[in-house]
């Protein structure tokens, strides 16, 4: 950084912000970089980032059209020049989002899947908006060219109710884990040391029960374990019952319930990389459990990682063991074309939901969006494409966006991991707009 300030002094370019112009204000609140050549005016000079990011629990940010076209047409007509950040929206498909930290590390903040951040061009590519059009009046105003036609919008469609199935429980994959795909230790090691770079990563050992009942503490978890006991000398097999949370920005201690068990009770921590820091003093930012785990103040030892081999965009696609179980199942349950009405349709717990919706052949495909209102929180795949996370209890995104190419004629398959509590009725729905009143954040907007 030294070196190519040095280089941008020497060649008189330089980010500057204006005091006379108030253009830190400007940078601020609506996302303007004012740079040019130096003039014979001393300025002040800053190295400064604007952030409109929203994270999940967080109100959506919105900016005004007509303040962000005002700021930049103040910076124009002092002969400047702006950078709009972010001019164009995207998407943090897969499990690319990144995330921010506050005052320590423990104040952590996962961006939302959405990476619309208000800009002019919207995540879809649309502009048919006031902040598009106010901000092209000012550079029209500005420029010595004419500017370009503007294109229309893209179609979106809704094509309606998605009915889904419960596949398999994500723990019914433990029954066919490659032995490449464990990794053994005395204490727990990172997801990356265990070769997990993305996603999540299962965490097991063993204890004994107290009549009382234990006390779990993991002080450092990045980012969210959601932790589960069995037995497995029962006849089932002893599948995994929820417990609790543990999450790296409130970390506490957990009870562990008493479970009357001929053998050790088995635990198992399933911890989501939510994202990792994309700046400042945490970037390093190792994903995993990250300490020794206690129980009953004592540190329990000998632990089993096992990967769990869920697709991110850049890995090269192949048969995938948990997709196999999910779809032979789906498919199993398609063909009696009902679900049973039994208690393991019914539970809760990180599990695979399958369904279809169809495009008809004789229309083009557009655009579209699936709403996760009534779900949990989770992973979703559309064609084997990895769309994002949804975390419509938190908020505030409801609905993940699905642009055209993803889509193809006829059937479409959509496979979802709900990590919590499913919606009632299992149903999802495709529809032609973004929302982002999901959560306890559901009737507000935060304005910049």
């Amino acid at each position: 950084m030294e070196v190519l300030e040095r280089l941008l002094r020497r060649e008189q370019l330089v980010e500057i912000l204006s005091s006379q112009l108030s253009t830190s204000q400007l940078v601020k609140s609506h996302g303007l970089y004012l740079s040019c050549k130096r003039s014979s005016t001393p300025l002040e000079n800053h190295h400064h980032f604007a952030r409109w990011l929203t994270h999940w629990g967080e109100k959506i940010a919105k900016t005004d059209a007509k303040s962000t076209a005002t700021a930049l047409e103040k910076i124009l007509s002092r002969n400047g020049s702006a950078v709009l950040y972010m001019a164009h929206g995207g998407t943090n498909f897969g499990f690319y989002n990144g995330a921010n930290t506050g005052i320590d590390e423990y104040d952590y903040k996962a961006d939302l899947t959405s990476y619309d951040y208000d800009a002019p061009i919207k995540e879809s590519g649309d502009v048919d908006n006031a902040k598009f059009r106010a901000l092209r009046r000012v550079l029209k105003q500005y420029s010595a060219a004419s500017l370009p036609s503007v294109p229309s919008n893209s179609e979106k469609t809704g094509y309606g109710a998605i009915q889904l199935q419960k596949a398999s429980f994500l723990f019914d994959f433990l029954d066919n884990v490659n032995t490449v795909d464990v990794v053994e230790s005395e204490d727990p090691i990172s997801m990356e040391s265990a070769g997990q770079m993305f996603g999540f990563l299962l965490y097991v050992s063993g204890y004994s029960a107290k009549e009382n009942g234990n006390i779990l503490f993991i002080p450092k978890v990045h980012d969210r374990a959601q932790v589960f006991i069995s037995c497995p000398s029962e006849d089932n097999g002893g599948r995994p019952s929820y417990v609790g949370i543990i999450e790296r920005w409130s970390n506490r201690t957990l009870g562990l319930p008493y479970l009357e068990c001929a053998s050790k009770i088995s635990l198992f921590v399933l911890v989501e990389n939510m994202g990792r820091v994309n700046y400042g003093q945490y970037m390093f930012d190792r994903k995993g459990i990250l300490s020794s785990v206690y129980l009953d103040g004592s540190i329990l030892h000998r632990w089993k990682m096992i990967l769990i081999p869920i697709q991110n965009l850049n890995e090269v696609q192949k048969i995938n063991p948990l997709f196999q179980v999910a779809f032979s199942r789906f498919i199993k349950m398609s063909a009696l074309k009902k679900l049973k009405d039994d208690s393991e349709t019914k539970s809760n717990g990180p599990a695979f939901y399958a369904g279809r919706f169809a495009v008809n052949k004789m229309n083009q495909v557009n655009d579209t969006f699936i709403s996760f209102n009534g779900w949990g929180k989770g992973i979703a795949f559309v064609n084997e494409f990895n769309i994002g996370r949804f975390w419509p209890s938190v908020g505030p995104q409801c609905n993940l966006y699905i642009p055209a190419p993803v889509l193809r004629n006829g059937e479409n398959v959509v496979v979802i991991l709900e990590l919590e509590s499913p919606n009632p009725e299992l149903v999802l729905h495709s529809v032609d707009r973004p929302d982002f009143m999901c959560g306890s954040t559901s009737s507000k907007v935060h304005q910049l």
